[in-house]
Order: C-alpha cells, then sequence, then structure tokens
C-alpha cells in the first residue's frame, strides 16, 4: 500500500493548543505512541510496508507542535455486532494516519442495540443516546483539538450523533475568535452482517406447530407462522416468530417449555458471528444510505462485506486528508450542500422513518434552521420514484445489495444518483463529496449504473416499481404533524387505506398494546367495542368503506369484515413521546400487526412514540404535539372515529353526529375531556420514572424539530445555501 506525499502537510490556523499550552503537548503522546505500539501487533503483518518501527515521544511531540492533522479514529463498543471487528479497522487506519504523517488519536463511544432494547426499558435510552453521544463526541473532539475525524459508522443512532456531535464543533469553530481550522470527517460504515438460516430440526418443529394450529381451527395463526418462515431468519424475524409461539402456547399448541426452545434455537442460529449491520432495510442500513447520500463516504467502502482490506483503509484515509485545509468540504459545508440530495434518495430507497427524527437533528446540531417542514418541501418539490426492491422474502436484502456490489453489478450510491437523474429527478450534481468531486463527476462515465444481467434480482432499479415512495408528512385536527412510511405499505394498503374511517382502540402504553395483541382474546375484545358503538355509526363506517356494497353489521360475520377493511381499526399508542418516555420504537405492536392475517389487511398503528427502520405495514409515528405535553392523541378513546386520507395527507377525528347523518366531516374542536386527560398524563408522569432521570428527555424540541436540546435548537438559524 503505497501513500500520497502528505508528509509536508500542515493544518493551516492561527491557534495550535499543543503548541500553545503546555499539558496536552505533555499528556498526549503518551497515548498516540501507545496506539501505535497496539496497531503495530494487530496490522503490521497484514501490510509489513505500513510499520512505522518503534516511534519515539520526541517525534510524536514535534508532530504535534509544528500542527500536523490530528486524526481521530472514532469507534463503538465490542457489545454491538456492528463493532465486534473492529480492532483490524482501527488499527490500518491507525498506521496509515501516521505513515502519511498526522497525529493518529482513537476513541469509542457506547452504543446501543435498537434491537437488544426492543419492547423493554432499553427502548427508553435509545433516543436520548444519540444527543448524548453527540455531546460525548464533541466533547472529546473539541476538548482534544482534534482536525478531523475517521468514523467506523456502525448503525442505530451512532451515524447521527457523530454526525451532530462533529457538525456542532465545526460550527463552533466559524468563530474567528478562536482561530482554529474548520472540521473536516469521512464516515466508514460497518460491513453487513449476513442473515441466518432456520435450522432443519427447528423448521420440522414450527412446521408441526403449524399442522396442529390448522387442525385445532387456528388457520390464520397457521397462516402467519407460515408467512415469517419466508423472511431471512434476523432479530427483526425471530420478534415475529415469538410473538407468534406465545399465541401458539396460549392455544394450547405447544407447551411453554416447547416455545421457548424453538425460540432459543432461532436466536442461536441468528447472527453470523462476524457481526455487522443487520440486513434489513432499517435505521442500520439506511443509517449508511444517509451518510453515502451526503458524500461523506468513499465508494469502495459503501458495502462492505467484512472489515475493509488495507487497500481500501488506506484509499479511505487518503482521502480524507485530501480535505484537509479546503473549506469546501468542512463537514458543514458538506452538510448543507447535500441536505437536498439526502431528502430524495431516502425517499427513493424507502429507508427507515427514524431519518425524520435524525436528518432534521443532524442539520440542526450543523446550526442550519432545518425542520420537517423543509424535508417535506423538498419531498413535495422534487417527487422521487420508489427505486429501491429491497425484501427479505426473495433474497434482494442488503448483504446481497453488498453482493452485486463486490461483483460489479451496480456502484451503490452513484448507481442511484444516476437513476434518478436518468429519471428526470432534480438532483443537485454540483453538490460536493468526500471524494474531492462532485455527484456530477462521480456519475458522469456511469452507463450502466445496474447490470441487465441483474434482472428480477436487482435491487436497485432502472425502472421505478411505483410513484410512490418515501415517508409522507400527514396533518390533522388532533396533530400537527405526524409521519407514515408509505414505502412499508403493499399496494393494496395503499389503494385500501387512503380516503378510509378508523375505529380507534386506545392504549396508554406500548405494553398494554402488545399484552392485548398476543391474547386470545383479541379479536373478541374488539368486536366489544364495536358492538358498543351505535348502530348507526357502524352502519355509515362499513358503508362507506365498502363503497356501499356493506351496510349492516352482522355479530357473526365479524372477521370477514375485517379481512375485507370494511372495519377498520386505528389501534393509538400514546404516552410513548419524547417527554413522557423517551420516544421508543413500536416495533413490537407493529410486527404483531404486519404478521397477523386479519389486522393486517384491515388496520393500522398510531403513536407518539417511533418506529423501527425495518417496520411494514400501515404505522404513523411522530405525533406531535406528543399526549404528555398536552397533544391531541392523549385525547382519544374507543370508539372513537378517525379519518385517512394518504393522497390528501390528512389524518383526523370526524364528527359522529355528521357519520350517523351519512357525511363524513371533521370535527373543528376535539370533545372536552380534560379529566380523563389529567389521570393519563398523571400515570405517564409516574411511569417516566422507570427511565433514569439523567436520561429524561425533557429539554429537547419536538418530533418536528428532531428532538434536539434546546440550546442546540437556538442556534440553527442559518438558512441552507
Amino acid at each position: 500500500m503505497t501513500s500520497d506525499n502528505f508528509q509536508d502537510l500542515i493544518i493551516e490556523e492561527r491557534f495550535n493548543p499543543y503548541r500553545a499550552c503546555v499539558q496536552g503537548r505533555t499528556n498526549e503522546p503518551i497515548c498516540v505512541q501507545s496506539i501505535l505500539d497496539k496497531s503495530r501487533a494487530v496490522a503490521s503483518s497484514i501490510d509489513p510496508s505500513l510499520d512505522p518501527g518503534q516511534v519515539s515521544l520526541a517525534e510524536i511531540v514535534h508532530r504535534l507542535v509544528i500542527n500536523r492533522p490530528r486524526i481521530a479514529v472514532i469507534t463503538g463498543s465490542p457489545d454491538h455486532p456492528a463493532h465486534l471487528r473492529d480492532d483490524m479497522h482501527i488499527s490500518l487506519a491507525v498506521l496509515r494516519i501516521w505513515q502519511n504523517g498526522g497525529v493518529p488519536f482513537v476513541f469509542g463511544i457506547p452504543v446501543i442495540c435498537d434491537g437488544t432494547a426492543q419492547n423493554n426499558i432499553g427502548q427508553s435510552y435509545s433516543l436520548v443516546s444519540r444527543n448524548i453521544t453527540a455531546a460525548a463526541v464533541n466533547i472529546t473532539f473539541e476538548g482534544h483539538s482534534y482536525h478531523a475525524a475517521y468514523v467506523l459508522s456502525s448503525c442505530d443512532k451512532f451515524p447521527s450523533a457523530v454526525l451532530s456531535g462533529l457538525a456542532a464543533a465545526d460550527v463552533a469553530r466559524t468563530h474567528d475568535e478562536r482561530g482554529q481550522a474548520p472540521v473536516w470527517a469521512l464516515f466508514v460504515p460497518a460491513h453487513v452482517l449476513r442473515g441466518g438460516t432456520v435450522t432443519t430440526e427447528t423448521r420440522a418443529r414450527l412446521h408441526q406447530v403449524i399442522a396442529e394450529a390448522r387442525r385445532k381451527g387456528f388457520d390464520d395463526l397457521a397462516a402467519d407462522i407460515t408467512d415469517t418462515m419466508r423472511y431471512i431468519l434476523q432479530c427483526s424475524s425471530a420478534e415475529a416468530f415469538w410473538g407468534q409461539m406465545k399465541l401458539a402456547v396460549q392455544y394450547g399448541l405447544l407447551s411453554d417449555d416447547e416455545g421457548r426452545t424453538i425460540m432459543d434455537e432461532l436466536a442461536a442460529a441468528a447472527c453470523h458471528r462476524n457481526g455487522g449491520i443487520c440486513a434489513f432495510n432499517g435505521t442500520g442500513n439506511s443509517s449508511r444510505t444517509l451518510v453515502s447520500a451526503l458524500g461523506l463516504t468513499p465508494p469502495q467502502a459503501e458495502l462492505l462485506m467484512d472489515v475493509p482490506p488495507p487497500e481500501v483503509v488506506g484509499q479511505c484515509v487518503d482521502m480524507l486528508y485530501r480535505s484537509l485545509n479546503h473549506k469546501e468540504y468542512r463537514i458543514t459545508t458538506i452538510l448543507g450542500r447535500n441536505f437536498a440530495n439526502a431528502v430524495r434518495i431516502h425517499n427513493a430507497t424507502g429507508s427507515s422513518s427514524n431519518i425524520l427524527l435524525h436528518l432534521p437533528a443532524i442539520m440542526r446540531y450543523a446550526g442550519f434552521d432545518i425542520t420537517i417542514d423543509d424535508y417535506e418541501k423538498i419531498r413535495s418539490q422534487t417527487p422521487v420514484p420508489e427505486i429501491f426492491a429491497h425484501s427479505l422474502t426473495e433474497n434482494r436484502d442488503t448483504f446481497v445489495l453488498a453482493q452485486q456490489y463486490a461483483r460489479g453489478q451496480h456502484h451503490g450510491m452513484a448507481s442511484l444518483y444516476r437513476v434518478l437523474t436518468d429519471l428526470g429527478c432534480r438532483m443537485d450534481l454540483d453538490a460536493p463529496t468526500m471524494t474531492g468531486q462532485s455527484w456530477g463527476e462521480r456519475i458522469a462515465d456511469l452507463a450502466e449504473p445496474v447490470s441487465d444481467e441483474l434482472g428480477e434480482d436487482a435491487i436497485i432499479r432502472t425502472i421505478p416499481i411505483r410513484q410512490t415512495s418515501g415517508v409522507e408528512v400527514l396533518r390533522g385536527n388532533f396533530m400537527s404533524t405526524a409521519v407514515i412510511k408509505l414505502a412499508g405499505m403493499s399496494d393494496r394498503q395503499l389503494r385500501y387505506f387512503d380516503d378510509h374511517l378508523f375505529i380507534v382502540r386506545y392504549y396508554e402504553n406500548e405494553q398494554d398494546c402488545v399484552g392485548e395483541m398476543g391474547s386470545p382474546d383479541f379479536i373478541e375484545n374488539l368486536r366489544q367495542i364495536v358492538e358498543q358503538m351505535p348502530e348507526t355509526i357502524i352502519a355509515a363506517i362499513l358503508a362507506y368503506n365498502s363503497k356501499g356494497e356493506r351496510k349492516n353489521y352482522a355479530h357473526e360475520a365479524f372477521s370477514d369484515l375485517l379481512r375485507k377493511a370494511f372495519l377498520s381499526f386505528a389501534f393509538v399508542i400514546a404516552g410513548q413521546g419524547p417527554q413522557a418516555f423517551g420516544m421508543p420504537e413500536m416495533y413490537v405492536p407493529s410486527q404483531n400487526l404486519k404478521h397477523h392475517q386479519l389486522l393486517e389487511a384491515s388496520s393500522l398503528l398510531i403513536t407518539d412514540g417511533r418506529y423501527s427502520g425495518v417496520t411494514k405495514g400501515a404505522c404513523i409515528g411522530h405525533v406531535t404535539p406528543e399526549a404528555f405535553a398536552g397533544g391531541g392523541i392523549g385525547q382519544l378513546i374507543d370508539g372513537d372515529v378517525m379519518f385517512l386520507q394518504i393522497i390528501e395527507k390528512k389524518l383526523s377525528i370526524i364528527d359522529p353526529a355528521a357519520l350517523e347523518a351519512g357525511r363524513v366531516a371533521v370535527l373543528e374542536q376535539l370533545p372536552e375531556r380534560g379529566k380523563l386527560v389529567g389521570v393519563r398524563v398523571e400515570k405517564m408522569r409516574e411511569r417516566s420514572l422507570q427511565v433514569a432521570a439523567c436520561n429524561l428527555m425533557t429539554d429537547v424540541t419536538s418530533a418536528e424539530r428532531g428532538c434536539v436540546p434546546a440550546a442546540v435548537d437556538l442556534r440553527a438559524v442559518t438558512c441552507l445555501p
């Protein structure tokens, strides 16, 4: 591995704390020497040309004093699957930084795994970890006066957190009194985690459960388990199996021990020991897409399947070096120029709805006055089609995407930009990237963005799958905004649920919802809600949803009415907002809905919490204002009727009197339920005691502004270029 001539590179800035202040150049050289020694032990045998020999403290001091590039390699913690094999990558990067004449540093940040935190108190720490990690990154980066960052980017909140912390440092350095250079950064996403395979023995056990379910008349459960077996085996599909096995136990189809045995076997077979970012298109891979779309990732590092080899690490480090002393590549400039492109790529790839929290947050940390309204404006001005045929059931997951990339059958982010441009979508091709080229230059010679030989196996499509894509922003009479992932909805749901009425089933928290969804009495409980409502209301709902085909309710036809979506439910989970409970993901309820034959066809979820990036189906989240802050979602009760208009981007509670008269009219004002709301808020306050006080999100903005700390929000005043 050879290096460009960076040996004479000095960072251009008026103030160098390692020259002006004695303690830094006294304390830090031993840290640099130690990490160099460790890196030699790990990586120099892989590439002997990187071995610097024994480095003296005097040489380190000299480099610090003359202001050679101080580059922090930022990594995560090895209790997260994406960081299991970081040691080799870190060592290769450290040695290359030294070889290029710089001074390498390394620091790590804890990374919460959203999968591990699902359906337990850990989810109340997930979103706040983004803000805390951003602060921690900023503290270390600023406290030790680094110039640039080489980021071993992983998943969940880590990429957006690191990017936010670095951007905040860059904003602070714009003040001329400090006399310091801006911040440069390059992100190398972790490799993709290969999904597992259900073993022959476990598959046989599952088929026995299916056969027993059919024998005892539980055909819907049998169909649900059969459907889940089509998915690649990962933590996401294991969660669906878990809900189904619990229901099978309650139905008497197998014992509790037998159900747990199946789940233990599935858990042991799900993940490859090499670790990485799970192969579904959740927040992990959506974040991979995001940092790549923002121009922060070298093309050769976009879709790794293992630890990058020495030549790739060398190329990545060199790319970072070429940006140094060039203000057009400072991190806030890169973000400002590529924000609109990132919104379009996010929509075209059907990525996680969590990005609607993280992207505005990143931009606000970078000093830009960006909210969900700006996201919506770009989405409306530049509609993009869906061109990402990602599938967990048809051998088109992210690991397969990486395999296709390695074979040269597509070119990753460049292919996405090329396809959208060829389809006439307005992309800013003049925006700079960390490669040193604009997007226009990167795609200029890309004659075949996707190989024709892939056919239906192609994940990136040159012919749109459909024109509907991405995440839509909804508005209504009980909220200012909410978001719905249209990319996660089937064509049938998009068709059936537009201009559609739903009966509200209200839950005060996620656990209440999960408990009822996992109960054998669930459908019967829903039936009772319907039968307690006025017959005229039910008749009007049936007539409206069936387009006049069905006007009368019949007790014995309840399941059939659900299956046809003539009767539909809106499962409302309130008290999950950032201030109330940390805005956890409602992943388990969404999986229960997705893998339930009757309810998937008829119903939707609504919450002031959020959803996992892998969520599919009719799931509406980020409802603002949240219930704890007085939002209308906290005023709803069982039997309220909700009206969803996807095309009109509206979601409202309708007037029951008008409905009885045969009209669908939106309520001008929700019913006064002050006493009920007061009781609910007190329960939320009591429930929040489960979360450690140091991690409560009491001082953050709403979801519309990314749930960022108030001080960050106050300084976000810059308009986009």
